[in-house]
């Protein structure tokens, strides 16, 4: 019963996103600008990584996609909520997992081709990395996607308007990007800085999906990534379906 609930409200929600097509393709711009922009620069330079520059800076922007897009989901549950149907899908006989779990596995599903659509235009404009380093970085973008709309999701239904959901999710988003050593390998900042984002739990994945675009499979990055990534997704839904079913009862 759980797989099929969740397969008919993730065809809702994903019949929905392509719909619209253009929102579909305008999620991708920004990393894309990034991308064509910020990548040049950083041609030749010591980034202080085993790899060049594209495989520092593609996984970042990978990960930048799925941090900024998932924390900001939450605003279609508020607007929802407001017009009852979160109600009228919670007397459903659906179960509350599922009732998230359709919505997160269609995030998952339009991040992850986002990313596909980016690393098809960094491999033109000069990326080089081994296939299954790109598949990892996939995987990494689908686990940062599940945890972070299942918080945007629970977070949604807890507030009362968009205006107090925004600057919640910025103060969350603006710290973890900078921190986490999105855009330039935290390796470069000041000791008490490097020090200070191991408290992200974003900079673990960072440091992993890099391993990965070097052909790295087996180091402690990667183990500590993939703790962190699944461990994050595990609580993360369990929070989430928490909030689903308490929520307005």
């Amino acid at each position: 019963m759980l797989l099929h609930d969740t397969a008919l409200v993730y065809g809702r929600y994903l019949r929905q996103s392509l719909r619209s097509r253009f929102a579909l393709l305008f999620g991708v711009l920004t990393p894309l600008l990034y991308l064509l922009f910020f990548g040049p620069l950083l041609t030749d330079l010591p980034l202080g990584g085993r790899g060049n520059s594209w495989q520092v800076l593609v996984p970042g922007l990978l990960l930048q996609l799925g941090l900024f897009g998932a924390l900001f989901a939450g605003f279609t549950v508020i607007v929802e909520n407001g017009q009852g149907v979160v109600e009228r899908m919670r007397v459903t006989p659906v179960g509350r997992l599922a009732l998230l779990l359709g919505r997160v596995l269609r995030d998952a599903t339009v991040f992850v081709f986002q990313a596909v659509l980016l690393v098809l235009a960094a491999l033109v404009m000069g990326l080089r990395a081994p296939l299954a380093g790109i598949l990892i970085g996939f995987a990494f973008v689908a686990l940062l996607t599940v945890s972070l709309a299942s918080l945007s999701y629970a977070l949604g239904l807890k507030v009362r308007s968009p205006q107090e959901f925004g600057p919640l999710i910025n103060a969350v988003s603006m710290p973890s990007m900078l921190l986490s050593g999105l855009m330039l390998p935290m390796s470069l900042a000041p000791a008490w800085l490097d020090v200070l984002s191991h408290l992200v739990p974003f900079r673990y994945l960072v440091d992993a999906v890099r391993d990965a675009y070097v052909g790295e499979y087996t180091s402690a990055h990667m183990l500590y990534g993939v703790l962190v990534a699944v461990g994050f997704a595990a609580l993360a839904m369990t929070a989430g379906t928490r909030v689903f079913r308490t929520a307005g009862a």
